[in-house]
């Protein structure tokens, strides 16, 4: 398993960066009409939202 290390400035950061492209990631989901692509977006959101409640329980 991989470790990172960051400092509070790049955690802040990328603690920014996902939940910006979570946003974005939510916006193409509603606008998915295929439900197998559709799926694999929601996916994508679940371990992004996991992640980011990660970062922010540091």
């Amino acid at each position: 398993m991989a470790e990172l290390i960051l400092n509070n400035d790049e955690t802040e950061m990328l603690k920014e960066v996902l939940e910006s492209y979570l946003s974005d990631l939510r916006m193409e989901i509603a606008d998915t009409d295929l439900k197998s692509f559709r799926d694999g977006l929601k996916e994508k959101e679940v371990f992004l939202k996991d992640v980011i409640s990660r970062i922010k329980e540091d």
